[in-house]
């Protein structure tokens, strides 16, 4: 197996995301479309971070830092390629990003349903926060 390479994504990316995102993402989210993340992309360019194996795209995390808190969104691997370290690379990247930007605690958006997901964020050092529930109001019809 080749090594790992973890990079940011570029606009040239983004389709790929999309796709990449349909098979192997949990859910889905109104900002799922070709606008939403090339106003992620624009933004801060280096949130959308990208694990690639032999060119292919396995895996990928959004590590947005608004300059207060670390948000962490779509951490996602492919699903035959589960369980080989891609997930806590793109961790470790998320967080070495945070860290440079002065970042002092991340938090993460997992669905309820998603077990496996929970399961894997907790293998990261992660924890549920029970007295915190998420509001959410959409913006746009």
């Amino acid at each position: 197996m080749t090594a790992l390479h973890i990079r940011a994504a570029a606009p040239a990316d983004l389709d790929a995301v999309l796709a990449f995102w349909k098979t192997a993402a949990e859910g889905t989210s109104i900002s799922d479309d070709r606008d939403g993340v090339e106003r992620l992309v624009a933004r801060d360019p280096e949130a959308l971070i990208l694990a690639e194996r032999d060119g292919e795209l396995v895996g990928t995390v959004i590590a947005g830092f608004d300059g207060w808190r670390c948000h962490l969104y779509r951490l996602a691997v492919h699903p035959e390629r589960r369980r080989q370290g891609i997930g806590s690379a793109l961790l470790t990247a998320a967080e070495e990003r945070f860290v440079r930007l002065g970042g002092r605690r991340a938090d993460a958006m997992v669905l309820v349903r998603n077990e496996t997901g929970q399961h894997a964020w907790r293998a990261s050092g992660y924890a549920p926060e029970e007295k915190w529930r998420r509001w959410v109001k959409h913006l746009t019809a």
